[in-house]
């Protein structure tokens, strides 16, 4: 491991999160939708493991620094799409708007403060796993295969869990039904557990030099911001009031988080 390296890469990334946030809330303030940042969060990280592809050339293993730019890429873009798709044409997301209704000052500072420096933080600190991984001069082979087949685990989940619920919503005969089907009855968000799975099959990759276990504060961020924080727990509390005891049966039923069969009703 060059240490001197990996910490002119971690400085390196700041600067490339830190453009990343800039260049998306100038375009966000200009189309009025500070929404657009949930399409670029995916992309956030491609940005970042391309930055440390590059900068770790002749210092970490060339197999393993292509695996992980590979699948960080590969979730990143993915997400990306997806959450374009989903969110074309729909305006503000009702967060953002609600979020925004509570500013009392100018609105850049405000903006900087509650959604641009803390999405740009967290996406630096979840993604170290992928940064160290650049660096691991010696992979282990059982864990760089453990971390990719996790890792297939996780994206499995996230992009089959986000299809059946795009194409439930297609079906015009589903209108205000709750999904609750394919891996939705298995867990209530197999898209968010995907994600944190997906974080630890990376974290398991820089896993195979001792410094990468420090980077295990990527996948707890990543899972308590899913769980507790941006994720479901947001996510459920809206449900539960639109739902209501529609909900509250789903709930009743399906895993809220670790995926087991659905209980009978």
């Amino acid at each position: 491991m060059n240490w001197t390296a990996l910490a002119l890469n971690l400085c390196a990334t700041i600067v490339a999160v830190a453009l990343v946030m800039a260049l998306t809330m100038a375009y966000a303030l200009r189309r009025g939708e500070q929404s657009i940042v949930d399409t670029v969060w995916g992309l956030g990280f491609v940005v970042v493991a391309a930055v440390s592809f590059a900068l770790s050339a002749g210092h970490g293993d060339p197999w393993q620094r292509a695996v992980t730019l590979a699948l960080t890429a590969v979730w990143g873009l993915r997400l990306g799409a997806y959450i374009y798709v989903r969110n074309r044409g729909k305006g503000e997301d009702p967060r953002y708007a609600a979020l925004l209704r509570r500013n009392q000052g100018r609105l850049v500072p405000y903006v900087i403060r509650t959604i641009y420096w803390p999405q740009g933080a967290i996406m630096w600190v979840v993604s170290l796993p992928v940064q160290a991984a650049m660096y691991v001069s010696s992979p282990v082979p059982a864990l760089l295969w453990a971390g990719v087949a996790v890792w297939a685990v996780g994206f499995a989940f996230e992009a089959v869990g986000d299809a059946q619920l795009a194409r439930f919503k297609r079906d015009p005969a589903n209108a205000g039904r709750l999904m609750d089907r394919g891996l939705w009855a298995w867990t209530r968000h197999p898209n968010y557990f995907g994600d944190s799975v997906v974080w630890t099959g990376l974290f398991l990759l820089a896993c195979s030099h001792w410094v990468g276990l420090l980077t295990v504060a990527g996948p707890a961020l990543m899972t308590h911001m899913l769980v507790n924080k941006s994720g479901k727990a947001l996510l459920e509390r809206r449900m539960s009031r639109s739902r209501g005891p529609e909900f509250a049966e789903y709930a009743a039923r399906t895993s809220g988080f670790l995926p087991r069969p659905p209980r009978r009703a």
